[in-house]
């Protein structure tokens, strides 16, 4: 029964070793593509290799221009939805004029980066970890290599600074169409006088509130490139493999996100910026 037991023991610690063997190897891949990347965009350019502007542009187009409607539906209800849920509570204090605080910095810290980077995660991770997928199950990903094309240059940098750019933008879209469903409501249903709403909507509204969602939209757009990209460079087995490759990237890319987003509003929160 003890040798059964020790076994057991054994059996457990040896599963925990290889998680966390596997977890510091993902870690340490990721960390280094993250660098690689990192090396083309600042380094790259001073030997005689720049970034392709013509797909830099095709990216910003496909991951910025074509998820403008996606993100404004998505923002603009959270934005109707949480003006009636918040007003249902601050009516029984007297406060239903506070609805137009609360739907704006709710939404510039919190609920604008977050929904957006997550709506980008489903649509544009996915994207990225199928196409490259594609390529490393048709071996176009060596091919490139034999050609003298380094494939984190050629795929990775434009996606990498075309998210970057472009989630910031969307995220300050996303605040607004937030803000104009909170204002449709407070304006219409709660019979708030319009000019009235639009000053308490800004009056409690800080500098802080503003860059704190901002540099959360950057984070999030680092994420959403890179676990896509590793996932697409990881991808084996066939269609079978790049389908399962597109799963795990989007669920890992909401996890890392809301994890960061933990993290982020912990230290804004502690520490005075």
């Amino acid at each position: 029964m003890s040798e059964q037991r020790g076994f057991s023991i054994f059996k457990k610690s040896e599963e925990i070793g290889t998680l966390v063997l596997s977890a510091w190897r993902v870690f340490t891949e990721g960390a280094g593509l993250f660098l690689e990347t990192l090396y083309w965009i600042f380094i790259g350019p001073f030997k005689g290799k720049s970034v392709d502007f013509k797909a830099l542009f095709q990216q910003m187009v496909f991951m910025g221009y074509e998820s403008v409607k996606i993100v404004f539906f998505v923002t603009f209800f959270t934005g109707i939805v949480l003006a009636m849920q918040s007003a249902h509570q601050l009516s029984k204090m007297g406060g239903t004029i506070y609805v137009a605080s609360l739907v704006t910095i709710s939404l510039c810290r919190e609920l604008g980066p977050v929904l957006t980077a997550l709506v980008l995660a489903g649509r544009i991770g996915a994207s990225i970890t199928a196409e490259i997928g594609s390529m490393k199950v048709n071996e176009q990903i060596e091919a490139l290599d034999t050609m003298g094309i380094n494939p984190v240059r050629y795929l990775v940098v434009p996606k990498f600074l075309a998210l970057l750019f472009m989630l910031p933008i969307l995220t300050v879209l996303g605040d607004a169409s937030g803000m104009l469903g909170g204002y449709m409501i407070g304006v219409y249903n709660l019979k708030i006088n319009a000019g009235l709403y639009v000053q308490t909507a800004f009056k409690f509204l800080t500098i802080k509130d503003i860059y704190t969602g901002l540099s959360k939209s950057l984070v999030f757009a680092i994420i959403i490139t890179m676990v896509g990209v590793y996932q697409g460079l990881k991808t084996n087995g066939g269609a079978v493999g790049v389908g399962r490759a597109t799963t795990i990237s989007v669920v890992v890319s909401f996890i890392m996100i809301i994890l960061a987003d933990c993290v982020m509003t912990g230290i804004y929160f502690f520490v005075k910026m």
